[in-house]
């Protein structure tokens, strides 16, 4: 397995991995929609995409976001989506593309990565403190959604 940052022939493939990432958060599959998302965030500058290869195939991806932290006067990379196929999964894949993001941070001279995962995920909570991910637990997360 390698990671690499995504380019424009991957999007078929990659299209696939984020409509199952998209139906595991419980939305309705879009194959077309998710592949014309992802363009668009890519050809707008707007995400950095890397994705795990095993022998030709597409078997995971991970997608950045950044933002910007102005009490640090710094950028900071929102780890938005992680999916690796459940074929892959266990086989390290996970750990590869999250060590491509700190990567991206370091090279980018950001102040970190932040990420938010559902209490119920067991793998991700798993997974990212493994790699060194600290849990805060001194601020609250609100949202707002537009009706």
């Amino acid at each position: 397995m390698k990671v690499r940052k995504a380019n424009f022939t991957d999007f078929d493939q990659l299209a696939a991995l984020f409509d199952a990432y998209r139906v595991f958060y419980k939305q309705e599959s879009d194959l077309e929609g998710a592949k014309q998302f992802l363009q668009d965030r890519t050809e707008r500058g707007e995400s950095t995409i890397y994705v795990v290869e095993d022998d030709g195939q597409l078997v995971g991806f991970v997608q950045l976001y950044p933002i910007f932290s102005s009490t640090r006067m710094k950028r900071l990379w929102l780890l938005n989506d992680l999916f690796v196929s459940p074929s892959h999964r266990g086989k390290g894949a996970s750990k590869l593309l999250m060590g491509e993001a700190k990567n991206l941070a370091k090279m980018s001279e950001a102040a970190g990565l932040i990420l938010e995962t559902e209490k119920t995920n067991t793998v991700g909570n798993q997974l990212y403190p493994a790699v060194d991910f600290k849990l805060d637990t001194e601020h609250n997360f609100y949202y707002w959604d537009v009706e």
